[in-house]
């Protein structure tokens, strides 16, 4: 399609779900991006394969625990939706495939940026702190500016034309904080054992992440409030900013923040979406619970796509 980017590998998958009655040539009308989209064992293995490291044991576990796990179906199963109700409209969603164990593509990151570790509670750093070989800065970076590079064009391509962006993520079941250092993998493991797991906060079912940490609001006004209601028509349980807020340090808040607002940030419960939440491992996603996400977030976004012509 003319003017919007093609894939990148090992960088970001973008499909391109177009309505049965699209024109050959139409638009994009809405962007749907998976930051975290790094989700199958593969993807990992691919990347450490490709570094030199050194790195810390355990680091494919904290991928499994750590990465959206449910987030690319869900955006692809909800642009399938939203093409059936719409079929005159093209939507994109882009995935991310690098995996944020070592980058985080969510991040706005500096060419000079440095590997750091962050605290219990702290937002997580872009440059893992792991990160300490020159040659893997360089290779980590490289493929975060593609990935920026794709994701700002094509959200930039989209909110011209009065189309809306869906941020979508997944978070795991419980709020675990535990620092992101050198130790990471023992720290999970002790956060995960029987007895201490159930002291840790269980998230909401579905958390619309709207407001900056000032409580400004930065989410398009009525796709927020008909997420809301389409969500709780479901059955879903649904708050706003209770995991968190959309943190300046974030590639969703830089693009979220234009005004007029076209955006909307949000998270789902990983276990809604899986046959059973396991933690360490690779899972697999169950169509049918797919499925029931999809159908209220696709409801809320048809009215917010441009059209294709």
């Amino acid at each position: 399609m003319n003017g919007f980017p093609r894939s990148i590998p090992q960088v970001c998958d973008i499909e391109l779900v177009r309505g049965s009655a699209a024109r050959p040539d139409a638009p994009v009308g809405a962007l749907l991006e998976v930051a975290h989209g790094a989700t199958r064992a593969a993807d990992f293995d691919e990347l450490a394969a490709a570094l030199r490291g050194p790195f810390p044991p355990g680091l494919r576990e904290f991928f499994f625990v750590n990465t959206d796990v449910g987030a690319p179906e869900l955006a692809s199963a909800v642009a399938r939706a939203v093409a059936q109700a719409r079929p005159e409209c093209v939507l994109a969603v882009v995935r991310c495939r690098v995996p944020r164990t070592f980058l985080d593509c969510n991040r706005r990151i500096a060419r000079d940026t440095v590997a750091r570790a962050s605290a219990a509670g702290e937002m997580t750093p872009g440059l893992q702190p792991w990160v300490r070989d020159e040659r893997d800065r360089e290779l980590l970076l490289e493929r975060y500016f593609a990935y920026r590079e794709a994701v700002s064009s094509t959200f930039e391509a989209v909110r011209a034309r009065g189309g809306a962006t869906l941020f979508v993520h997944t978070y795991a079941p419980r709020s675990i904080d535990v620092a992101i250092d050198e130790h990471i993998a023992q720290s999970l493991r002790a956060a995960y054992e029987p007895g201490r797991l159930e002291s840790w906060p269980l998230r909401p079912e579905i958390d619309l992440i709207t407001a900056d940490p000032e409580g400004v609001e930065l989410a398009q006004p009525e796709l927020a409030a008909r997420a809301a209601a389409e969500f709780t028509a479901a059955g879903f349980g649904v708050s706003r900013n209770t995991a968190y807020p959309l943190h300046p340090v974030t590639l969703a808040h830089e693009l979220a923040a234009q005004r007029p607002a076209s955006a909307l940030c949000l998270e789902v419960r990983r276990d809604l979406l899986v046959r059973e939440f396991v933690p360490f491992v690779e899972l697999s996603t169950d169509a049918l619970r797919v499925a029931r996400a999809a159908a209220p977030l696709a409801r809320a976004l048809a009215p917010f796509v441009a059209p294709g012509s």
